[in-house]
């Protein structure tokens, strides 16, 4: 995950060497746009994770401290892409801060484990 976030960093450093935005070259500005499904995608695969937990009350095989963990990363991604004003990483932060919170929570409340 952290990779295409390198790669999205990287490209803004480009671009503030005065690169033109949007790219000339067709593929750049292709993978430009593909990005935002991308950064979409993965929080939409976690949904039957979340459904399992809230529908079914079942957060067995869980680990609580896990999603915590990637909670509080979520967080500060989402800090660096406000302070750098990225938005593939504002918007696919915010949706996984929201996953992530929703699972903690169902986690906590219908028996995941801690560790």
């Amino acid at each position: 995950m952290t990779e295409g976030l390198h790669h999205a960093h990287k490209r803004k450093r480009i671009h503030q060497k005065k690169e033109l935005y949007p790219h000339p070259n067709k593929w750049k500005r292709i993978l430009d746009k593909i990005i935002y499904i991308v950064g979409i995608m993965g929080p939409i695969m976690t949904i039957p994770q979340v459904l399992r937990i809230w529908i079914e009350k079942n957060a067995a095989g869980v680990t609580i401290i896990t999603w915590f963990s990637w909670l509080i990363i979520g967080i500060f991604w989402l800090t660096y892409g406000i302070v750098h004003k990225e938005k593939p990483i504002i918007l696919v932060y915010s949706s996984w801060i929201i996953i992530h919170t929703l699972v903690v929570i169902g986690a906590s409340m219908y028996g995941g484990s801690l560790f």
